[in-house]
């Protein structure tokens, strides 16, 4: 039985172990979680044969604190939301919420805008003062997850905390919100996880995430600094550009209907009808947002000569079943990088 193992020791439990065995992982492959606040919703994903990632499980977030939006200070019982790193010594097996680890709040970018916390954690125990919480035994197998992934040689894991599943629907319904800026610097790097089903390379210059991207000769991402001169791999170029495109279209469609909406009931209430969200706050990029990446989606709409860029499925595809440490194409430079 599993209550025989201390309870940083426990196994994963079958049902998983029968999944990994279904989607070609083993205990051992790296994961990613990613985090969902509005949703409550924690997702573990693991690096298939293939060298992509697969969601394996979804669990309920029992309870998280505060309200959508980053965190800012030390003792505002806010979760935090951003790129985040977990390496081994953020493990914490005697912990008094069951089991828990730090999510690595403040990184990079919170202490570029002189954020301050501690103690941010992934835990048990179904309580919450700036913490995402789960039930004791949904921390364990999460915790059993990331302990084989470290016993297998990954270094560290990736968390992406979101304030709620990065949909043009979504996006629309908070199109007034004082984050929506925040938020589409986060999509970017969402979308380039979707895309490519790999954890993002993420860095911060200028105090602004950027993704995927590599100095030039050099050149150094310093949080408070001009971003050096980078480039991308033009695969990941233009599917990013025709992804943003799709949900350009999307989110137009669904701030339009949002407002007729809520003209039709202000109307009923024999209210005027609200203002329209003006263009800039709805659609065009923040003014925060990465030169080199307005360029990249520039030059992909406006250069004639670029193909049409490849389906998602297809974009650098690795050339048969590589070598788990060596994936070959895009990923290949996504390990290496």
């Amino acid at each position: 039985m599993d209550s025989m193992f201390p309870k940083d020791q426990r196994p994963i439990p079958q049902r998983l172990v029968e999944a990994m065995e279904e989607k070609g992982m083993t205990a051992a492959s790296p994961i990613a979680i990613r985090i969902f606040k509005l949703e409550n919703q924690l997702e573990v994903w693991k690096q298939a044969e293939h060298g992509r990632f697969d969601l394996l499980e979804s669990y309920e977030i029992c309870r998280w604190s505060g309200h959508l939006g980053p965190k800012y200070l030390e003792g505002d019982r806010q979760a935090p939301e951003g790129f985040y790193t977990v390496r081994p010594a953020q493990m914490n097996p005697k912990s008094d919420y069951h089991l828990s680890f730090n999510i690595g709040y403040p990184n990079a970018y919170d202490r570029a805008h002189d954020r301050t916390g501690s103690h941010l954690m992934v835990h048990g125990d179904c309580s919450s003062a700036g913490c995402y919480s789960m039930t004791d035994e949904r921390v364990e197998e999460i915790y059993a997850l990331a302990r084989e992934a470290f016993k297998g040689g990954q270094k560290a894991f990736q968390i992406q905390a979101y304030p709620f599943r990065m949909t043009p629907e979504n996006l629309a319904a908070h199109a007034g919100h004082e984050q929506f800026e925040f938020w589409q610097m986060l999509k970017r790097g969402h979308d380039h996880f979707e895309i490519t089903r790999y954890p993002p390379k993420v860095d911060v210059c200028d105090r602004r995430y950027v993704f995927n991207r590599i100095a030039e000769e050099g050149g150094k991402f310093r949080s408070r600094q001009a971003c050096p001169p980078t480039t991308t791999p033009e695969s990941l170029m233009l599917a990013y550009a025709e992804k943003q495109e799709t949900d350009q279209k999307a989110f137009d469609l669904a701030l339009e209907r949002l407002q007729r909406e809520q003209t039709l009931q202000a109307l009923l209430k024999g209210q005027p009808a609200a203002a329209p969200v003006s263009e800039t706050t709805a659609g065009a990029p923040a003014s925060d947002q990465a030169p080199v990446d307005d360029a990249m989606v520039a030059v992909a709409h406006e250069v004639t000569a670029i193909p049409v860029p490849r389906p998602v499925d297809e974009v650098a595809p690795i050339e048969g079943p590589p070598a788990p440490k060596k994936p070959g194409g895009l990923f290949g430079w996504l390990v290496r990088n």
